[in-house]
């Protein structure tokens, strides 16, 4: 299986690798269009402020290249938020895959959510054998709001979408890659994932 992590500069990239090493799957980090458009499953990553990390995508031409991919797609953390249609944070437009907004957490609640919360309403095969209210480690002072393409739910000062799909794209709000054995299960599905799942 040829796995591609997307390189652009803006990912916490060299921990998932590790994970998906420990999963005996090595990952190839590439901003190559044509090395990602010939993966058998991509993973966006993301870490860091929104509108930068879109300038990123977009100097790449990957902004243009994403939203088209066929195979298995997962966004993590900021990937995630950028597959989205837009972000309060630095008043960004995302890719539009997922036909949601990105909002900021108020001052009402610390922010960033930083640590571990549980996932629950779970759809989807890529929460196959993960129980309802797991924990996963979170990182985040922005949320997309709860829509139609959730898979999974999170409560922190209101009820979010934590994990998204549509179609052969998926996104978790959460770090699989640093949510202990149930995260590497999350990261196992992926791998055995159809585009119909």
């Amino acid at each position: 299986m040829k796995l591609v992590i997307i390189d652009y500069g803006a990912g916490n990239i060299k921990s998932i690798q590790f994970a998906f090493k420990r999963l005996g799957v090595n990952a190839v980090l590439s901003n190559n269009i044509d090395e990602i458009k010939t993966a058998d499953k991509v993973i966006f990553p993301g870490v860091g402020e929104a509108s930068s990390a879109m300038k990123m995508l977009q100097e790449s031409g990957l902004d243009k290249v994403i939203p088209t991919l066929k195979q298995p797609v997962l966004g993590i953390c900021l990937g995630m938020q950028l597959m989205c249609n837009s972000s309060e944070e630095g008043n960004t437009k995302g890719l539009g895959i997922f036909d949601v907004d990105i909002k900021k957490f108020s001052n009402a609640v610390k922010v960033p959510q930083m640590g571990w919360n549980v996932i629950y309403n779970l759809k989807s095969d890529l929460f196959k054998g993960i129980e309802e209210k797991e924990f996963m480690y979170l990182v985040h002072s922005f949320y997309a709001e709860n829509c139609a393409e959730a898979i999974a739910t999170t409560d922190y000062e209101i009820e979010y979408a934590s994990a998204l799909k549509k179609d052969n794209f998926y996104g978790v709000q959460f770090h699989p890659e640093k949510s202990g054995v149930e995260g590497a299960k999350i990261l196992k599905n992926f791998l055995e994932l159809n585009t119909n799942n």
